[in-house]
């Protein structure tokens, strides 16, 4: 039976790569997932699955774009168009926005904060089709510089019913539903670097954390911490072979 997805959750999420090939080997490598490639007309666009259903997809970064590799998250919306607009009222910059064939409308954005999220109006894309289990999307969350300016901002324009999971000095953070209900989360991330901006994380799910991290070196990604348990299971984050950041959850 096919996902359902609320308004604001995270139903798509692709990686954007200046070396497409490199990429390929390395997911499917990590993570045992297939690949499909889409029409010529959609410029090169890969869609990866694990097990045979769809988990994401990948599409050339020009050299040119101005934009380092990266995955970017598209949040559920019903219009694209009122979420444009929503997004400029309250301070968030529009890139991009466009009709895709018969699929949906594309949208991606900077929120006020400057992290880049997308958006989509759906037609007839499957989207994910599965979040739960060994090489799949389980949990995406914001890195946030302006925590209370993130809540509010996607709260007002993607329709976020939140519930705070952690209100105190040493965590801030809250998610889009509650408990086992919830689909994504924002972290109160004040002490990023200046260099580095505001981001959306995606979280991979892996059988052994450990064994998962030996092999993205191995295959020429790069571990930025060790791995280590949380409420949630054993995690760390990573970059790949050309710069995109992710993180593993080891997840039953």
């Amino acid at each position: 039976m096919p996902l359902t997805f609320r308004p604001g959750q995270p139903r798509w999420m692709d990686l954007i790569s200046r070396h497409p090939d490199t990429a390929v080997e390395f997911y499917t490598s990590l993570f045992g997932w297939q690949t499909a490639a889409a029409p010529p007309e959609f410029g090169g666009y890969v869609t990866f699955s694990a097990d045979g259903k769809n988990v994401g997809g990948l599409m050339l970064n020009p050299a040119d774009s101005g934009v380092d590799d990266t995955w970017t998250v598209y949040l559920e919306i019903a219009d694209a168009r009122a979420t444009a607009e929503a997004t400029k009222v309250q301070g968030g910059r529009v890139l991009e926005l466009e009709q895709l064939d018969d699929m949906g409308t594309w949208l991606v954005i900077t929120d006020p904060d400057g992290a880049r999220v997308g958006g989509w109006q759906n037609e007839s894309h499957t989207g994910l089709e599965v979040t739960q289990g060994p090489g799949a999307p389980v949990w995406a969350e914001l890195h946030a510089r302006d925590y209370a300016k993130a809540v509010q901002f996607y709260t007002t324009v993607f329709g976020w019913e939140n519930e705070v999971l952690s209100d105190t000095d040493e965590m801030r953070y809250t998610t889009l539903g509650s408990g086992a209900d919830a689909v994504a989360g924002i972290w109160d991330a004040d002490d990023l670097p200046e260099i580095e901006p505001p981001f959306w994380d995606v979280y991979f799910g892996v059988e052994n954390a450990n064994e998962a991290a030996v092999r993205v070196t191995e295959l020429g990604g790069t571990m930025l911490e060790r791995v280590e348990d949380s409420p949630y299971g054993r995690q760390a984050h990573a970059v790949d072979p050309t710069g995109a950041k992710f993180a593993i959850l080891q997840v039953d």
